[in-house]
């Protein structure tokens, strides 16, 4: 099995790498603009895991970086089992004095390369036939698909807040897009699985420690390698999307109802993180 995992070299993505490689023994194509820690990346999990892995150096942002991807395996022979589209971006800004050249990035990003690599490498997952041997393989209890896509959204998919507004945009055209695909490619045998996590447990928001643990605690903010095992015992098993969290799923309903004067006290709360 060959998994495919943009923004491998860091964060979430190199959590997908190393729970793909540990825990499911497939060979990885890792995928970053990041060349020196992804060749570490590569080199460490090949050592420690005994899993074949290939570094590829690509920045998702292009207008057609999701072609160039796709025909760089083709050219390779390389078949690509799971697609881990996970690459992206985020920023607080005030969106009249965002650099239109960051919103682009943004949108070509988290849009257009995620919507193209999807269908590009959909195709040949849907024309795929596996051998005898593959088809009685059983991940997670269930048999082998001819192919497996995760995409990563988020719970600000639901939310109307300023500074993300570009954001929250992109995150709710790739849930929705992903769950209207999965009708489509089931009765093809390929899985398709979009994750929408609340906060996950970093140091982007400055929490101070004994908040970071309150909110793992309260199951409001997850750590990373649990999103992750979670995100790809849902994709092998074909569920259409998740919520991580009792209380985030319990909230999302009441995200698009959110009173204007909490979304102004918000604002400016959230105003020392715009720049």
């Amino acid at each position: 099995m060959l998994s495919l995992v943009t923004g491998a070299s860091s964060g979430i993505g190199l959590q997908y790498a190393t729970q793909l490689a540990r825990d499911y023994h497939s060979n990885l194509l890792l995928v970053s603009n990041q060349q020196k820690e992804l060749d570490q990346v590569a080199k460490d999990l090949a050592d420690q895991y005994g899993v074949k892995t290939v570094a590829h150096f690509a920045d998702l942002s292009l207008t057609d970086a999701a072609e160039q991807l796709h025909d760089w395996c083709v050219s390779n022979h390389y078949v690509v089992d799971v697609l881990i589209n996970n690459a992206g971006v985020f920023f607080f800004n005030k969106y009249s004095e965002t650099p239109l050249l960051r919103i682009e990035l943004m949108l070509q990003l988290h849009v257009n390369t995620v919507a193209k690599l999807t269908r590009l490498f959909a195709e040949d997952m849907c024309r795929r036939e596996l051998t005898p041997e593959e088809a009685a393989t059983r991940i997670c209890g269930h048999k082998r698909m001819r192919g497996y896509i995760l995409n990563m959204s988020s719970m600000s998919a639901w939310m109307a807040m300023p500074g993300i507004q570009t954001y929250n945009a992109t995150k709710a055209f790739i849930y929705n897009f992903s769950k209207s695909l999965w009708y489509e490619l089931r009765p093809q045998n390929v899985g398709i699985t979009v994750m929408a996590p609340g906060a996950v447990d970093t140091e982007l928001f400055g929490l101070a420690p004994n908040l970071r643990k309150l909110a793992v605690a309260l199951t409001v903010s997850i750590p990373p390698e649990k999103l992750v095992k979670r995100a790809l015992k849902k994709m092998f098993r074909n569920k259409k999307a998740d919520t991580p969290g009792f209380i985030n799923w319990l909230s999302t309903p009441l995200l698009k109802h959110t009173p204007d004067w909490i979304l102004f006290l918000a604002q400016k709360k959230l105003a020392k993180f715009m720049h």
